[in-house]
């Protein structure tokens, strides 16, 4: 059964040969290096944040370098405005990363554009979870930002998806979604340069581009004389109305037959998940669930570290999938849902997406939770291979993510609130499961 027209009515054609799987952390680095230097014309990223450390550094550096050597170079950089202006969590006295971009901008003669994008007046109610990374007519598509863990400058990574296509069909696509959407309007204000903008003007400009990313999609103009074996369609999606990733998603839970893969850090899916999910185990279809442990989580903290009350988080996602298990036995116990947890040493786990029926294949910085649904701008790219030819590097990778799982059978392959440290036990003993539901079915 085909997806609807409304998910692929901007697809773009192009060959299997046409898209790498990119391997891991270190190699996607790499190919962002790579692919800077190389590049003859435009370099367009989008991501959460570009941030302060090493990798960030080097990255912003090798761009600034690029530009010096190539004035007529086109770069531009997007990332959420509230994440840009703030420090990390466990950090309330770091001035953000928006002065070091005037620093470093301050140093060279020609200069980049690097926009803080207001998707909502507060981070806590949404932020620019668009993704991906252009180089002329090349498209890099992950889940990940920029920062140490993301691209394994040192010893502790966290792993993504990420995936190389050379279309200039796509890359145009997306490039005029960013002009149209982010650019054009104005409502995106430069963080590189010594002008800052009082908080009453971006809360003001956040209220339109809310208004006008409620109605954001992709646009293509695609040359038809271009016949490939594979169909790209790039998807924008705002808000739980109208949102072209959230239909897609439904979709691909609908229209599945034999086998459906999916990818989650944080195990939290939207209510009308949970029942796609279902219907689509009580068809006979295949699940794998592939979910970061808890000890791969962002905000894991080790009992032997200093706790913070933010550390109860990975516990309560473990208590949501241990509910999920109880509910569930019976399709485990027939083979059908199979859900495995992916723990590697001290690595965390950001991996999202889906595969349906080999046939589909949908790249996303989607966490499959709420806030992913409701709250932040998010995007996509669907690919249908219906002759499977990307079926090889598809198998490729699943087996280099399932090295590290482990499977789980039964509720009691998991732990329970009895087995937690006490700094955990008694801040979730002391919420009462409504609260649990409420918060973190609409914020997390």
């Amino acid at each position: 059964m085909p997806l609807t027209s409304k998910t692929t009515a901007h697809n773009i054609s192009l060959n299997a040969e046409d898209i790498d799987f990119i391997p891991n952390a270190k190699a996607f680095k790499h190919a962002i290096l790579a692919h800077i230097k190389s590049a003859k014309q435009r370099i367009y990223i989008t991501a959460l944040y570009l941030e302060e450390d090493d990798a960030g550094r080097e990255i912003l550096a090798a761009l600034y370098s690029a530009k010096q050597d190539n004035p007529a170079l086109n770069i531009k950089i997007f990332v959420d405005a509230h994440r840009a202006q703030r420090g990390l969590i466990g950090q309330p006295n770091c001035l953000g990363n928006q002065d070091f971009y005037r620093k470093i901008a301050e140093q060279h003669t020609h200069k980049i554009e690097l926009y803080g994008v207001l998707v909502k007046t507060k981070e806590l109610f949404g932020v620019l979870h668009l993704k991906g990374l252009i180089f002329d007519d090349t498209v890099i598509y992950t889940g990940a930002s920029i920062n140490d863990v993301y691209l394994h400058q040192a010893q502790k990574c966290r792993f993504d998806r990420y995936h190389k296509l050379h279309c200039a069909d796509l890359a145009d696509s997306m490039v005029d979604f960013i002009h149209r959407f982010f650019i054009d309007p104005g409502f995106s204000p430069l963080l590189n340069t010594p002008i800052t903008m009082d908080r009453k003007t971006q809360k003001s400009l956040a209220k339109k581009q809310k208004l006008m990313l409620k109605k954001a999609n992709y646009s293509t103009q695609v040359h038809a004389d271009k016949q490939g074996d594979i169909k790209v369609s790039p998807l924008a999606g705002f808000g739980a109305r109208s949102n072209r990733v959230n239909s897609c998603i439904r979709d691909l839970f609908k229209t599945s037959r034999d086998s459906l893969t999916l990818f989650t850090p944080y195990f939290n899916l939207p209510g009308v998940i949970s029942r796609d999910l279902k219907k689509t185990l009580k068809r006979g279809v295949k699940v794998t669930m592939i979910i970061g442990d808890k000890t791969a989580n962002d905000f894991f903290i080790a009992p032997d570290k200093v706790f913070s009350k933010i550390g109860i988080i990975p516990y309560i996602y473990e208590i949501l999938l241990c509910r999920f298990v109880k509910r569930h036995q019976h399709y485990i116990d027939k083979g059908l849902l199979n859900i495995h947890l992916w723990q590697n040493k001290e690595h965390s786990y950001h991996l999202k997406g889906m595969v349906v029926d080999e046939q589909y294949h949908l790249l996303t910085g989607n966490n499959l939770n709420p806030r992913a649904w409701s709250l932040d701008l998010e995007n996509a790219l669907l690919l249908e291979d219906r002759q499977k030819n990307l079926l090889d590097k598809w198998h490729h990778e699943l087996a280099e993510v399932m090295q590290f799982t482990k499977k789980i059978t039964h509720s009691k392959d998991l732990d329970s609130l009895a087995d937690y440290p006490k700094q955990v036990k008694d801040p979730i003993r002391k919420l009462q499961l409504t609260q649990i539901d409420r918060l973190f079915k609409r914020f997390m």
